[in-house]
């Protein structure tokens, strides 16, 4: 009777009893962990509050067996088990449709009624469950999207799109009010896209959400980007570097200046590689400053700042002070333009060991990219350290992974002939419940790293094509995203669609 249990002891689905009060549990601070045959068992905080189990015995007749609980687990998890947390997305949605009325949402609503509406008790339960479901599925973005007769709400999971229980058009602008008042936006501005951020405190971690709004035809899209710290690999070989390319990164990311750059399109992980390096080369030795549009997540001990174009802190701007903050490492998010890329390339020549990000298809793009915007070919040959293209591909689920016979289309389609694959055991995911039917659990990157070495000057001095450095990086040695990808699949990690989906 006087067993005091842990917070893993309590059930995980809920015990229906009929007409079950759930303020009567939280004044009486007690909980049903089971009904088995004519005996339920429960846990209270006071297992001598003789009214509460009276009440109990003459309301449902059973036996009752009694265990002791600690009052913040008992209250936790009635909120999890029977409170606004465990109603599904449908309840609440029904329940709205019984106070919230529509509004045009390109229509001149008064903002107060609107303002209202958004603090409806149903509107902030029905925001605060897509945001738990989206966080328990493991997504990366909330896409909210108005079209002529729907409002669709989509979880991007590992990189792909999914549809969620999608609100009633009617919800629209109450839901997007909501979420804008959330990030301390402009609830009366509709016409112009708006940027904010929100911090919220879920299951005892502090989870970050970048929150974006644009105007559409249909009303405002609003997009949540969720950053969890917890979700972010801080270990190279966790993000998927095979060992070949690790040891010389590994090698360049320690030299004491130069440059170094990440390629590859919106969202291929390029900021998680960044943030792993710095956190693997930051120490007390070395004074390390960011310039981010925006800042991902906090690092410690690393000085991140955050770019404002509205009050002239572009990335060129931010770079030059940055520089007479005296730094030993320096990461610039991205390299969008001549002026910064000229600032960057100064920087690395003058004793600082210099990160950025560029948007091209491979790693010998980057040099041509910046030889376009205007780089003087003498001087990036000078300070390019190294190049790393990457992208991201998904992982077959482990629970429901089998063997399979891959089309001859797709061997031909990765440049393998028959004969190459012999011996090659290929893996699918056949689709379960742990990966939600989609074969797949979790992303892991594949990458194309280029050294800068002394043919590879030779090339840029040359103004040489992209085609005839990649060719060059090829011939002594590098490996390219597609082959990576192709030893992701003879490890059992990836499929060939998945490569293929990624990779030119």
């Amino acid at each position: 009777m006087n067993t005091l249990l842990s917070y893993n002891q309590y059930p995980k689905e809920p015990v229906v009893l009929e007409n079950l009060s759930i303020k009567f549990m939280k004044q009486s601070l007690f909980i049903p962990l089971s009904l088995q045959d004519n005996s339920l068992h429960i846990a209270m905080s006071d297992p001598s509050d003789y009214y509460t189990i009276d009440a109990l015995k003459m309301a449902y007749g059973y036996r009752l067996e009694i265990s002791k609980g600690k009052p913040d687990d008992i209250l936790e998890t009635i909120e999890r088990l029977y409170g606004s947390g465990s109603e599904s997305i449908e309840t609440i949605i029904e329940e709205a449709g019984k106070d919230i009325f529509e509004i045009q949402a390109n229509g001149d609503a008064d903002i107060n009624h609107l303002r209202d509406l958004a603090s409806e008790a149903p509107i902030i339960r029905l925001v605060n469950r897509l945001i738990l479901s989206a966080i328990e599925m493991k997504a990366s973005d909330i896409h909210f999207e108005p079209f002529e007769k729907s409002f669709k709400a989509r979880y991007r999971i590992d990189g792909i799109l999914h549809e969620a229980e999608s609100p009633p058009p009617r919800l629209q602008a109450a839901i997007i009010s909501r979420v804008k008042i959330m990030a301390k936006l402009d609830i009366a501005e509709r016409r112009l896209p708006q940027d904010g951020r929100i911090k919220l405190k879920i299951s005892d971690k502090e989870i970050d959400f970048r929150v974006s709004t644009i105007p559409t035809l249909y009303g405002e899209s609003l997009v949540m980007r969720i950053l969890d710290r917890e979700t972010l690999v801080l270990d190279l070989e966790q993000l998927g570097f095979p060992k070949s390319i690790l040891t010389q990164y590994n090698d360049v990311i320690r030299q004491p200046y130069g440059m170094i750059l990440v390629t590859g399109p919106t969202g291929s992980g390029k900021t998680s590689t960044l943030y792993t390096t710095l956190s693997k080369i930051n120490s007390t030795e070395n004074k390390v400053i960011t310039l981010e549009d925006p800042i991902e997540y906090q690092l410690e001990g690393i000085n991140q700042i955050q770019v404002k174009p509205k009050i002239g802190l572009t990335f060129a701007s931010g770079l030059r002070a940055i520089v007479r903050q005296d730094p030993d490492i320096i990461l610039v998010g991205e390299i969008r333009d001549k002026e910064t890329a000229e600032i960057a390339v100064q920087s690395a020549l003058t004793g600082h060991l210099l990160f950025s990000t560029l948007h091209t298809n491979d790693a010998s793009g980057a040099i041509t990219r910046l030889l376009d915007m205007g780089v003087e070919h003498f001087l990036l040959s000078s300070t390019l350290l190294g190049i790393l293209a990457q992208r991201l591909v998904r992982v077959i689920c482990p629970v429901c992974k089998e063997k399979i016979t891959p089309e001859k289309r797709l061997i031909h389609s990765m440049g393998m002939t028959p004969e190459s694959i012999d011996g090659v055991i290929f893996y699918v995911g056949k689709g379960c419940d742990a990966c939600r039917h989609t074969g797949f659990s979790g992303r892991m990157a594949i990458f194309e790293y280029l050294p800068v070495d002394d043919e590879i000057r030779e090339k840029i001095i040359g103004r040489s094509s992209t085609e005839v450095i990649k060719k060059t990086a090829i011939k002594n040695g590098m490996i390219t995203l597609r082959q990576d990808g192709w030893n992701k699949i003879r490890e059992g990690i990836t499929t060939i669609p998945e490569v293929l989906r990624v990779t030119l």
